[in-house]
């Protein structure tokens, strides 16, 4: 068992950090909301706030939510893993807020400027134009001044340590990648093929590989605090992990290559590499469950238990399965592009990275409010409507992106006159109708949650789980 220490300066600045990832989860939830309407009443909202500034905001949002949760979670579990304070918390704490000020800049920006005359001012002060990084480039400084100084928190709390431990030496060889690779977010060329090459390194290799590496840091130090899991089990399966990612990585980037005009052999090495990168996740996870298991281990915070299984098997199906389906130079000749890619997104976003973080979150709840077990209702609620939800928004892209790539691809042979037709088919509309009604699902199930992060462990009966805790809660 970890030893219990309390870093209260570390533990403030990560639940600053949830509690702003949470308002942007419901901020992403909105904009995407409003955003499938669009698909069904295209004049929704047009021409005040249209389609493509919503998908910005959605899009957007859901990468800085995710990015502020990752550093809570770090804030959160890194001190016990090197017995001591993290070095810089007062310079974090003020990027904390730069970083807020800069997100609600960002999107007033959006909302109300919207576009700017296409020139260089254009992409210092309003959009930059490519998408996932669409802020402007004042606002880009500003991420990686923030990203920035999480490195020299997290490193420079090592070097005064003298000591790390082997998830340490992972996590901190990842935000090399993680820092650097973000970079390419300020270039602009105007070779389009140019652009887009460098375009799905940043996309690719910071969001789904340097991300893949961070949650599963992050997972296998929850493991540790949730189920007792040992060391020697957790660090194994991230370095397999790490070692896939190395080897599979830059080559599963590969099934983009193909749409930027690169040689057609691109399309079939990256379409089978790429579908990898989640299996030891799952593996370290099933381990861990099955060790709680053998050692009769009693669960005192079950929302964290079950959303950390909602992330293993919805990262190896939204991410691995999803993704090595819409990947396959068979299929992703037709579907590259469609909204099959979005059900793809959603699932993979959502199971990789969604469900890991919430499960942090519930984790630094309970030993926050000294609360000796964590259960309820309300979580249960909450985690069937999000993942119902989910699930049903996934299913109903992939309908319409499958009426896509028959009509307008197979079919219409990819031309403008065949989109329009495939958009306008009856399986494509009752698809997105469908995503509509599912995404109010999914919003309730975020309601839910809301609520019950803000009271769980606060709300006077507090059921005592049967049997009692087998332990107190970690950290």
């Amino acid at each position: 068992m970890q030893q219990q220490l309390s870093f209260p300066q570390s533990q403030s600045l990560a639940l600053k950090y949830f509690a702003a990832a949470i308002v942007l989860f419901g901020v992403m939830v909105v904009a995407g909301i409003l955003a499938s309407i669009d698909y069904v009443h295209p004049q929704f909202l047009f021409p005040i706030l249209p389609f493509s500034i919503l998908k910005i905001l959605h899009i957007d949002v859901l990468v800085i939510w995710i990015l502020m949760a990752f550093m809570g979670a770090l804030f959160w579990l890194l001190p016990s893993e090197y017995g001591r304070e993290l070095v810089g918390i007062k310079l974090a704490n003020l990027m904390f807020w730069i970083f807020c000020a800069t997100v609600l800049a960002v999107a007033a920006i959006f909302v109300f400027v919207q576009t700017g005359p296409g020139n260089e001012r254009t992409l210092w002060l309003v959009n930059q134009g490519r998408k996932y990084v669409e802020e402007p480039r004042w606002a880009a400084i500003i991420v990686a001044s923030g990203v920035a100084v999480f490195v020299y928190n997290v490193v420079g709390t090592a070097i005064a340590a003298k000591r790390t431990t082997g998830v340490v030496w992972v996590i901190i060889l990842n935000l090399t990648p993680l820092f650097f690779l973000y970079l390419i977010a300020f270039p602009a060329p105007t070779n389009i093929s140019v652009d887009q090459f460098w375009w799905w390194w940043l996309v690719h290799f910071w969001v789904e590989a340097t991300w893949e590496v961070m949650i599963g840091s992050i997972v296998a130090l929850v493991l540790m605090r949730l189920m007792g899991t040992s060391r020697s089990i957790v660090e194994t399966w991230l370095y397999i992990e790490v070692a896939l990612v190395l080897a599979t990585g830059v080559l599963g980037i590969g099934h983009h290559y193909f749409w930027m005009g690169a040689p057609a052999y691109w399309l079939g090495i990256g379409g089978f590499f790429s579908a990898l990168e989640p299996l030891p996740l799952l593996g370290m996870v099933v381990h861990a469950v099955y060790d709680a298991g053998e050692h009769h281990m009693k669960m005192t915070n079950e929302p964290a238990f079950y959303w950390m299984m909602a992330e293993a098997f919805g990262n190896f199906i939204g991410a691995g399965v999803w993704g090595f389906m819409i990947t396959l130079p068979q299929i992703n000749l037709f579907a590259h592009g469609t909204q099959w890619t979005a059900s793809h997104g959603h699932l993979a976003f959502w199971g990789a990275y969604g469900c890991g973080v919430i499960s942090v979150i519930y984790l630094a709840l309970q030993s926050s409010r000294r609360a000796p077990y964590f259960g309820g209702a309300a979580w249960k609620w909450a985690f069937a409507l999000l993942n119902g939800g989910m699930i049903g928004m996934g299913g109903a892209l992939m309908l319409a992106g499958m009426a896509q790539a028959f009509y307008e691809r197979a079919i219409g042979g990819s031309t403008f006159n065949a989109f329009v037709s495939a958009s306008s088919s009856p399986w494509f509309l009752e698809g997105m109708g469908m995503r509509l009604i599912f995404g109010i699902v999914f919003t309730a199930g975020y309601l839910i949650l809301a609520y019950d992060l803000l009271t769980i462990g606060r709300r006077v009966a507090v059921a005592t789980h049967a049997g009692g805790p087998a332990r107190a809660p970690a950290e």
